[in-house]
């Protein structure tokens, strides 16, 4: 299957998806993005309200979360239910034909639970980009179907597993640059990676392997951000076109935002 221009693979995090406003901004510019075209989104702080409802303590390491099988039970009914259908009805009614996966559905996503050494993150899913299911991908995204992926994967051996969403992100976009050329791009609330985060105007318009050191060493990366910025390089070094961090309302602004190199 070959495809005439570049599939764009796109990620919005639990910032977008709990702004009812945010989140229509985004729907109306995605949905008018040429296709082929992919959605990955988080959810986590909606996740983490419902766990604080049921008692279920929440822990975060360097932006990801522990996830013992409590935790396990809250995220897959908030990403792969809840969430995951709001989104897709969202791009139904804005003429985006979407249909929505966690990566147990046609086996797309399989993950492999985190070895607990250093540092037991529990239920949580590392994903390989070789093994996800590119025939499977490819013909939906041939047939017109824009793909929306959850964060929650697999083991291939019954068990759901919680992956961070950036990194479902960075390996579907892995994945999809064997099938044509493909464009990254992590959405949130920001307009990209700021120097001040009190300070929107801020933007850091390009980060490099060389920068990334010493950006993390002065706190101007941290948290959540990490694992974004990891995810991108990874994803440049595997084949992927291009990486840009932007607010979600920029998605389509080919100008706007972060660019990784």
């Amino acid at each position: 299957m070959a495809f005439d221009k570049n599939i764009t693979v796109v990620k919005i995090g639990g910032n977008v998806i709990d702004n009812e406003a945010a989140l229509a901004r985004f729907v109306k510019d995605f949905a008018q993005l040429p296709s082929p075209k992919v959605l990955i989104h988080g959810g986590g702080k909606l996740a983490t309200r419902l766990a604080e409802k049921l008692e279920i303590p929440t822990t975060m390491i360097e932006g990801r979360r522990v996830t013992d099988a409590a935790t396990l039970d809250v995220v897959t009914m908030v990403y792969a239910g809840l969430i995951n259908k709001q989104v897709v009805a969202k791009l139904q009614a804005a003429g985006c034909n979407a249909l929505g996966f966690s990566g147990a559905d046609g086996n797309i996503i399989p993950a492999i639970k985190r070895n607990p050494e250093p540092l037991d993150y529990g239920f949580v899913g590392d994903i390989d980009a070789s093994k996800i299911n590119t025939q499977l991908l490819g013909t939906l995204l041939e047939s017109g179907v824009t793909p929306v992926f959850c964060a929650i994967t697999h083991d291939g051996n019954g068990s759901l597993l919680n992956s961070n969403a950036d990194s479902v992100a960075s390996a579907v976009a892995v994945a999809s640059a064997s099938i044509a050329p493909t464009d990254l791009v992590f959405c949130f609330e920001k307009q990209g990676v700021l120097r001040d985060v009190e300070d929107d105007s801020s933007v850091i318009s390009l980060i490099t392997k060389t920068d990334y050191p010493a950006l993390r060493n002065e706190g101007i990366i941290s948290k959540g951000m990490i694992p974004k910025i990891d995810n991108a390089f990874r994803a440049i070094e595997s084949g992927v076109a291009s990486v840009t961090i932007k607010q979600s309302e920029c998605v389509a602004n080919p100008t706007a935002g972060t660019t990784i190199k």
